[in-house]
């Protein structure tokens, strides 16, 4: 029984680098945020780690994004739970890196299934709600890559710009409902995942950014609660750029 009355954000990938900073910010700008995971012992940690900084107004949600089944089943007990989802964002993401001629058909299927085919089976399991709500906000956060392409990324690459085309065609579906849908398309974010890239490599990509540094995860997040806002109802099917000039266009 839901027992909350702020909105509900549910963030899918939302224990990673760039998620975490995404339910902070949402969780500060007055959502209950349920953050979505892969590992549940790291995401129980995440969350002690978020009581102890007294954020209250977050929850978890083990849901198989990969299978349409489970997202209804997890969006029923969201509702159930906390109250409909007004804000989807879909953060989730994994990658099989390898040039085309070496790539398995598995390291193709499982980029697809966790980075496009996921985004089709939330958006599907929360656009209801919506529609009959009269509003909703979704976020779709993508990739430098899906913009330009990228060396052994054949999969990742389009799984990202599949989810831009997502992301255009649901915003024209719904744009007299109430909802909007947009994409924010990261570069390099100083994550534990880009750290984890030898310095020498690390300091090369560094060089190729017009700014000079990798970006913040925090910097994405106020992108995403700028499009969450209920005053950004004007910006639908757009993508964002968060990528420090490295790709134009």
């Amino acid at each position: 029984m839901t027992t909350q009355t702020a909105p509900v954000a549910w963030v899918t990938g939302g224990t990673g680098g760039i998620g975490t900073a995404i339910c902070l910010a949402l969780a500060k700008a007055g959502y209950f945020v349920v953050a979505s995971y892969h590992n549940r012992e790291k995401a129980q940690a995440w969350l002690a780690d978020r009581r102890a900084e007294g954020i209250d107004n977050v929850a978890l949600a083990g849901i198989n994004l990969t299978d349409f089944d489970a997202c209804h089943a997890g969006v029923d007990d969201i509702r159930r739970e906390y109250g409909p989802v007004e804000l989807l964002v879909n953060c989730a993401g994994i990658t099989r890196d390898s040039t085309l001629k070496k790539m398995s058909p598995q390291q193709w299927r499982e980029v697809i299934d966790c980075n496009l085919n996921s985004v089709f089976n939330t958006c599907r399991c929360v656009v209801e709600d919506m529609l009959e709500a009269g509003y909703g906000r979704i976020v779709n956060i993508a990739s430098i890559n899906g913009r330009k392409g990228q060396f052994g990324q054949a999969n990742y690459a389009a799984a990202k710009a599949g989810m831009h085309g997502l992301t255009m065609s649901l915003a024209q579906e719904t744009a007299t409902k109430g909802i909007t849908v947009n994409t924010v398309s990261p570069g390099y974010i100083a994550t534990d995942m880009i750290m984890l890239i030898p310095e020498k490599i690390r300091e090369s990509i560094r060089e190729g950014i017009p700014v000079k540094r990798f970006g913040e995860p925090e910097e994405v997040a106020r992108a995403v609660v700028f499009l969450a806002d209920r005053e950004s109802g004007f910006i639908t099917g757009a993508n964002l750029d968060i990528n420090g000039g490295q790709f134009m266009g």
